[in-house]
């Protein structure tokens, strides 16, 4: 007989207006609703082992929440803080989580937020494992249409690396990097309950910008899905999205229908969101019912710990860094000589350096493995590059592979060793020296490797 059974639920985080938002280096302060915020929760259990595979509508999660969160699901629900795999969807008009400096004033309101979510994120556990279903499932991988994502990297004319160059810029050449457009799209059939869609594509959730609360365009996704497959619950894990955005930089047609440029020169707009989210649905709703039914006669979690060494700072960067991280804590951004995505790159630089002047020299980074019969998953603590997910779906001895970012933790950009030696934002903000990402590579496939035994 068949043991394995797969729940679901999703609960509100909805934070209170006026708390800050997250997602980027100028300060914003959230003055309404446009969506609701969501936690998704997907219970699976098999011969007795039970895994919680968790969705976050937040631009991360950091690894000290990650732990008080997966600790008070252990206690609540009996399933061990080991087994739980949990994501954020990226989006950068969520709640934040945990205070910054730039947000020091509103320590105590975001505080309680961190901890309302956690409330949440074990409720939606407690829902899921209660709706536990004897269950079966089928995988397929669909292809996102064009027009929806892009490298946002560019080499331009003049030798330089940007990311988000001007819209037409003349100075731009070519991007730097391959889209992977794979959607992995995973289906549980439930006796007697609705199915549930497992859905994976690498996209940063940045399409709207503002100041109104949103998942952005997962949560389009979702909802379209809701409605098109009568019922059928969704649940959105991000992949390799690092270098990933949402602008085409020679805009044409109708390209820039209910969108408009944003102050770092992407495509935004809620209608971006409606429109990303849709296609992305749209391709789930072309493979739904081809998808390659397979048994699940086991499942099982692996969680391992890689040092990765950290991205210094030199003694002749530091007087900048600290001159630039000063002008940006006073909100004195116009006296840094840089514009848009410039001065953006700079000011995240900046801090980066000074966050590193005193070390740590390593940094230890959580990867998580899921195994659900022949399907992995691999969690990655931060922004990977689409080379590093090409990089891991390339483990043998699995049917499908999904690689999910911003899993456990909350640490960052993850660039090719590549990335390093052109420059470019990731880069030069990444918290990690160069060969990261190909470490990631390495461990993963041996994580997966081991889950295989």
């Amino acid at each position: 007989m068949n043991s394995f059974k797969a729940g679901f639920a999703t609960v509100n985080i909805n934070p209170p207006l006026g708390i800050g938002v997250s997602g980027y280096y100028v300060p914003r302060f959230a003055k309404g609703i446009l969506d609701d915020l969501e936690v998704s929760a997907l219970v699976l259990t098999c011969n007795k082992k039970k895994i919680a595979l968790i969705s976050v509508d937040a631009c991360g999660v950091d690894e000290c929440l990650v732990n008080a969160y997966t600790a008070s699901i252990e206690k609540a629900t009996g399933i061990p803080a080991s087994n739980v795999f949990l994501s954020a969807t990226h989006t950068h008009t969520g709640g934040l989580l945990v205070p910054t400096d730039a947000f020091a004033a509103d320590e105590e309101t975001i505080r309680r937020y961190g901890a309302f979510v956690g409330e949440r994120v074990v409720d939606a556990v407690a829902l899921a494992l209660a709706d536990a279903k004897s269950a079966t499932m089928g995988y397929i991988v669909g292809y996102a249409p064009e027009r929806v994502a892009y490298i946002r990297r560019y080499k331009m004319k003049d030798g330089t690396t940007w990311t988000c160059p001007p819209i037409n810029d003349p100075n731009i050449d070519h991007p730097i990097g391959t889209l992977d457009q794979r959607v992995n799209v995973l289906r549980f059939d439930r006796e007697g309950a609705p199915s549930i869609a497992l859905v994976n594509y690498g996209l940063h959730a940045d399409t709207i910008n503002g100041e109104l609360l949103s998942p952005d365009w997962p949560g389009w996704m979702k909802k379209t899905l809701d409605k098109a497959l009568d019922g059928v619950k969704c649940i959105f894990f991000n992949g390799a999205e690092g270098d990933v955005g949402s602008t085409n930089i020679h805009p044409s047609g109708g390209d820039m229908n209910d969108t408009e440029i944003s102050f770092d020169n992407e495509m935004k707009s809620p209608g971006m969101a409606r429109f990303i989210g849709r296609a992305i649905a749209g391709t789930v709703l072309q493979v739904w019912d081809k998808v390659c039914y397979v048994d699940v006669d086991d499942i099982d979690i692996l969680k391992k710990k890689v040092p990765i060494p950290a991205n210094l700072p030199s003694a002749e960067d530091l007087p900048r860094a600290h001159e630039y991280k000063e002008l940006h804590d006073a909100g004195r951004d116009d006296l840094i000589p840089f514009t848009a995505m410039e001065l953006t790159t700079v000011v995240a630089e900046a801090l980066r350096m000074c966050r590193l002047e005193n070390g740590p020299e390593n940094f230890m980074l959580p990867l998580t493995g899921v195994k659900i019969g022949s399907v992995a998953m691999l969690g990655i603590p931060g922004e990977p590059f689409t080379d590093i997910g090409v990089g891991i779906k390339e483990a043998t001895g699995w049917d499908v592979i999904l690689p999910c970012a911003l899993t456990n933790g909350n640490e960052g950009y993850f660039p090719m060793q590549s990335a390093y030696d052109e420059g470019g934002y990731e880069a030069r903000t990444s918290p990690y020296r160069a060969g990261v990402a190909e470490t990631l590579i390495r461990e993963g496939k041996a994580i997966l490797d081991e889950l295989k035994k």
